[in-house]
């Protein structure tokens, strides 16, 4: 990671770690780096955050300063700026989001020509530019100064791309929708209503400060007591940028991305779509999930925690399905990054072609307990490598053995360390969490 850029973009707390004059020298740079030889052409996306709207037109100003001619798609998710970058040839598209931060963060994410996160490589040449005492970009002058654009256009094909992709009619399928009041709120319900499903929407009322709260994929117990209450089949959540999803059963059960994508996994590899017959996983991806493929034939690869290191492994090998625990999934045969709509028609697809609930669907796989806290620190790496932490963690792997596991880590987009374990027991997941926690704290690396 830089030292603005982590694993998903440039973000931190609006006008305090990421502030409009980062946002309009990110422009600067963009704008000229991809308008060498021709026109640059860019493409931006915003999240319902109040703090969207300002870094909006930062980065339009420092774009169009430098040449590049800016189309705007408006309140729209992650997963659509992608879309659009590669359907209609633009030389990189840029989302305005902090995902499932609270509302006062935001971030800039920024996408390449094939829709994919930019390269470290330059990403550290823009905080070259950022941090430089003297800018060395030149500003456009008369008619080379860019312009931008309403494409809200954009926005409207991508939704139906997203409806072309379903094979069947929801029609009579009652659906729940929790859509974080966020970017989900402008596209969600309107794809699953032109499905014909029976829609009841929840936190679809952004506000500009009510993202996330209480509400998404971070949340998602409200959803779960909203699908018992209303009766519902299924009901999908959203995190603030909609790039992943999670879902809950018609009894109100949580299905996290494990488990989607092990329903979609052994459904692929029931119809011979499933390449290699591997799906790709990361380090969190609970013990139970291995156990369960080992038991249909169904093989994986682990990688770091990330979406963009899942990614890039089933594009070296040519995969057609990964995603994390959180809720990202890729399905790489109609996407590049994770998309939590489009994960929702694929969970819908499976039900409705087997005419099985999800509780049917997911009654073979048993996912072992597991927690996971995370600890605000001053210094993660400190923290990480403080000798009393190791040794406790340590200890814990000792007395867990083959019935569990310890995973330590930094976090590569908050000041936090995350301690996860999983154990036969909820009882035993505190027990041996604490002592890692403590650990911590004792050390003094907690922040107040």
């Amino acid at each position: 990671m830089g030292k603005y850029f982590g694993t998903d973009g440039f973000r931190g707390e609006a006008n305090k770690v990421l502030t409009v004059m980062h946002a309009f020298k990110v422009g600067r740079f963009l704008g000229n780096y991809f308008g060498k030889d021709h026109k640059a052409r860019i493409v931006i996306g915003k999240d319902t955050r109040r703090s969207s709207y300002m870094f909006e037109d930062a980065l339009s100003a420092g774009l169009t300063s430098s040449g590049a001619d800016v189309y705007l798609l408006h309140v729209t998710t992650t997963p659509s700026v992608s879309y659009v970058v590669i359907s209609e040839g633009f030389d990189c598209g840029i989302m305005i989001s902090a995902s499932h931060n609270p509302f006062y963060d935001n971030g800039i994410k920024i996408l390449n020509g094939e829709g994919h996160k930019l390269s470290a490589e330059i990403e550290a040449l823009i905080e070259e530019y950022i941090d430089a005492e003297e800018d060395t970009i030149p500003y456009a002058v008369g008619e080379d100064i860019g312009r931008t654009v309403d494409y809200s256009m954009g926005r409207h094909r991508y939704m139906g791309y997203l409806i072309s992709l379903a094979k069947r009619s929801f029609k009579g399928v009652k659906v729940g929708l929790d859509c974080a009041n966020g970017s989900a709120s402008t596209i969600a319900k309107p794809v699953f209503d032109a499905l014909g499903a029976k829609t009841f929407t929840m936190s679809n009322e952004p506000n500009g400060v009510n993202i996330n709260t209480n509400c998404g994929s971070t949340h998602i117990e409200n959803l779960a007591a909203f699908v018992v209450e209303n009766n519902l089949d299924v009901g999908f959540a959203f995190d603030g940028d909609a790039d992943r999803c999670l879902a809950v059963d018609e009894k109100g059960n949580i299905i996290d991305g494990d488990l989607i994508l092990y329903l979609c996994g052994t459904y692929l590899h029931e119809h011979g779509e499933l390449t290699n017959s591997t799906i790709v996983t990361t380090i969190m991806s609970n013990m139970g999930l291995y156990k369960a493929l080992d038991d249909k034939g169904i093989s994986y690869e682990k990688t770091t925690v990330g979406d963009k290191y899942v990614y890039e492994c089933m594009m070296n090998n040519g995969y057609t399905l990964g995603g994390e625990q959180s809720g990202h999934i890729i399905f790489s045969k109609y996407a590049s990054t994770g998309d939590g709509i489009l994960t929702s028609l694929m969970v819908m697809e499976v039900m409705l072609e087997k005419k099985m609930s999800i509780s049917e669907l997911l009654k073979d796989i048993k996912i072992y307990p597991q927690l996971l806290v995370n600890v605000k620190v001053n210094d993660k790496k400190a923290a990480r490598e403080d000798a009393v932490v190791k040794e406790a963690a340590a200890q814990v792997e000792r007395e867990l053995g083959d019935e569990g596991r310890l995973l330590l880590r930094e976090s590569g987009t908050e000041p936090l360390i995350r301690v996860m374990v999983e154990a036969k027991t909820d009882e035993l997941c505190a027990k041996y969490a604490k002592i890692v926690t403590d650990a911590l704290k004792k050390q003094g690396h907690e922040r107040p």
